[in-house]
């Protein structure tokens, strides 16, 4: 009966050392695994895998000036770490990411050289600082990392995803950004001759005619009609080349386009981020005020 007894003691403890052998291996793993990202260069077709803090130091140097304060760096390597995962997370294809705006902007170490030139070794040991002092650090919503979508300057408001993207996010919604609104170059007038305006949207040129507009909350067109024929706001922004959707047409012997701001308009304005850290935010308060109902942890791919 000992016998039998101590068999199954044995038994037991076994089994309880072989779990906590299999747990410790899978933590050993885990701590060894890098993030890689797979990257496509539309332009030649290929394709990197590139590790991902070195990308979003790519990322970084390409979408902010590295002259910007460090905790609006900081708060774009977030931004732009969450975006990496989201897609990497989400991807279908065989690659995670298109290194251009279609997504975001990525550049080589040499891009950078050609870029800063001179300035090379202090913009890029700043990226880089920006990028390892918040390694590993993205922003989560109901337990997942978000689609953090950024730009460049707003109109003094961001916009709402739906509006734009068409798909509503509640970490994404409109929020002042008045910060903009002193910025260089925030009001912007392109002329055009009327042949170029008619050409670029496909229509009849005998008698420009607008109307119909529609703005959102921000100011920004969601659509107008010309010439009877409707256009979405984002629409003609691509078609015209326009830097935002908050623009006034108007029509002389030219076409006087004047634009607020720059960019889709959706989550963090990057210089309003700069603006805000100038005035002593850190990066946490940035990211904060950008996006809603959000925390910052540590990466889990």
């Amino acid at each position: 009966m000992q016998n039998k007894i101590l068999i199954i003691v044995i038994i037991v403890l076994s089994c309880f050392a072989v779990k906590v052998s299999v747990k410790k291996e899978s933590v050993v793993e885990e701590e060894k695994k890098d993030v890689e990202v797979t990257l496509l260069d539309q332009e030649t077709n290929e394709k990197s895998n590139l590790e991902l803090e070195n990308y979003i130091i790519g990322v970084v140097a390409a979408e902010m000036p590295a002259s910007f304060a460090m905790e609006a760096l900081k708060a774009q390597a977030i931004a732009a770490r969450s975006y990496a995962v989201y897609k990497i997370n989400t991807s279908n294809k065989d690659y995670d990411l298109v290194a251009d705006v279609s997504n975001q902007s990525f550049i080589t170490e040499e891009e950078m050289r050609a870029k800063w030139q001179d300035g090379f070794d202090k913009y890029y040991n700043k990226v880089k600082e920006a990028v390892l002092d918040t390694k590993g650090q993205v922003m989560v919503n109901n337990g997942s990392v978000i689609c953090a979508f950024y730009f460049a300057m707003s109109n003094g408001y961001t916009e709402d995803s739906a509006l734009v993207f068409g798909q509503a996010r509640d970490y994404i919604t409109s929020v002042d950004s008045s910060w903009d609104k002193s910025l260089k170059n925030f009001e912007v007038t392109t002329s055009l001759t009327k042949e170029e305006f008619c050409q670029k949207l496909n229509i009849s040129c005998d008698n420009i005619v607008i109307s119909d507009i529609q703005k959102s909350s921000t100011g920004r067109i969601n659509s107008l009609k010309i010439n009877n024929q409707e256009f979405k706001g984002t629409k003609l922004r691509s078609l015209l080349g326009l830097r935002s959707t908050d623009f006034t047409i108007e029509i002389s012997d030219k076409v006087n386009i004047t634009t607020k701001g720059y960019g889709h308009g959706v989550g963090m304005s990057q210089y309003g981020a700069n603006e805000m850290a100038k005035l002593g935010k850190n990066y946490e308060d940035i990211l904060n005020y950008y996006y809603k109902n959000i925390t910052i942890q540590e990466i889990n791919v």
